[in-house]
């Protein structure tokens, strides 16, 4: 299997009168893509906003990122979600690297929406503050959920999809500045000396907590709650096949933009055929109840093991239950033989001091942590917001109360409440050192 990554550097985004990309700026035709998004009769108004890094600008309440980009060859977009059901990871897929469509509340947030500042100290909680962001503001006739603290947000989800594919066919038909090659060998068919090498698989935990339909991550558009663990080449992840929910703290939550750009899996791909043989990817759920959490652990390991595994990573999304099927999975694992390093946030307190994981183990030695969901931030005022910054207070957002929303525009509110600020993936800045 064979994936091409073309990439185009996007290195300015303005408004003009054709949708187009020249010499690293995105030209978009505004009025032509509202006319796109409002193709979703669920979508009763909405707006195009550009942010660059440095601005005085706070997003929320933010709800997805997608990275501009179109299927040029061998496939679609967003297989079983917003194109039809296909084989992802092959052919050639163009992106507008650099880019980033933000899904946001024009007025209503919730418990997994989240707030990301273009500059200030804010900025360095998640890297979507270094980004060009093509913002879609909009509200929906969702009424059904707009005063639920969970929302689906299932109209803007798929407008942000949309409206990414929408800008990545401006350069469906141009040449890429660079390549990105990604081969997935059959395991069968790699060389001696690659098979010679410690076999490692990589285990991804999709948020997968609600029954019903609608809040979880999807894999090919099946609700991650309703399957069991499932193989996938990082070619098929690095191309669109897992969609991020609308469930879980947003610091937690892993974008789509985040599925596309996974950097974990972007080092062990780096060190395959060097110190490791990458074996591939597992996706695994998160379960509520303990018997579905022992099986889907039995089922990763089965797996790992049947690959010839001696290694593992694993990266949980969220934190809390979850951290009770990651522990499951990490000892299930070490019992035959394989070698783990976790990745995952901490829920310690403000004061740090709390048990960082719901659940423990002796046997969970590698732990990388990305950050702790409840430290506590004073972010200053900024000159614009996009959005409506009264949903990180007045909407359950995870990481606000009443109250966090100062007079002057600053805020107060938790780690939990900032987009993406602590991803199991390795796209973040944070960790916890211990002294």
């Amino acid at each position: 299997m064979k994936l091409e990554v073309g990439n185009f550097n996007v290195k300015e985004i303005v408004f003009g009168n054709d949708t187009s990309f020249q010499n690293g700026i995105l030209t978009i035709n505004k009025e032509e893509a509202l006319r796109f998004i409002y193709e979703d009769d669920r979508i009763t108004s909405a707006d195009l906003i550009i942010t660059k890094p440095g601005e005085s600008v706070r997003i929320t309440p933010v709800k997805e990122a997608v990275e501009p980009r179109c299927k040029v060859s061998e496939g679609v977009m967003f297989p079983g979600v917003t194109n039809k059901l296909v084989a992802a990871g092959s052919g050639r897929t163009h992106v507008l690297k650099g880019a980033c469509v933000l899904a946001v509340g024009q007025h209503w947030g919730g418990f997994q929406d989240g707030l990301i500042d273009m500059s200030g100290p804010g900025a360095r909680q998640t890297i979507f503050s270094d980004l060009l962001n093509i913002c879609l503001v909009a509200d929906t006739n969702e009424e059904f959920e707009r005063y639920e603290q969970q929302k689906k947000n299932t109209a803007l989800r798929w407008g942000a999809m949309r409206l990414s594919e929408y800008l990545g066919n401006c350069v469906r038909d141009l040449e890429p500045e660079e390549i990105e090659i990604y081969n997935h060998e059959p395991l069968d068919q790699r060389s001696e000396e690659v098979k010679q090498l410690p076999g490692v698989v990589y285990i991804l935990q999709l948020q997968s907590q609600m029954l019903e339909s609608g809040y979880n991550a999807l894999v090919y558009g099946w609700d991650a709650n309703r399957m069991l663990p499932t193989y996938l080449t990082p070619n098929e992840l690095f191309d669109g096949a897992v969609v991020s929910g609308s469930f879980m703290p947003s610091s937690s939550k892993i974008s789509t933009y985040q599925h596309v750009n996974n950097l974990a899996v972007k080092r062990l791909l780096n060190e395959h055929g060097k110190t490791i043989n990458f074996l591939g990817v597992i996706i695994s759920n998160l379960n509520v109840q303990l018997d579905e959490k022992k099986r889907s652990a039995l089922f990763v390991s089965k797996m790992a093991t049947s690959l010839g595994a001696q290694g593992a990573v694993i990266s949980e999304e969220g934190y809390g239950n979850p951290d009770s099927d990651f522990i499951l999975v990490y000892d299930q694992l070490e019992d035959c033989g394989i070698k783990v390093v976790g990745i995952t946030n901490e829920c310690t307190g403000r004061d740090g001091k709390s048990q960082s994981l719901v659940d423990l183990s002796q046997k969970a030695n590698a732990i990388v942590s990305t950050g702790n969901v409840s430290e506590h931030l004073k972010l200053g005022p900024m000159d614009k917001v996009i959005g409506e910054l009264e949903a990180l207070a007045r909407d359950g957002n995870s990481g606000g109360w009443e109250g966090s929303v100062k007079e002057d525009g600053s805020v107060e509110m938790e780690n939990n409440g900032i987009f993406c600020a602590d991803s199991s993936t390795g796209n973040h800045y944070k960790t916890v050192v211990e002294y």
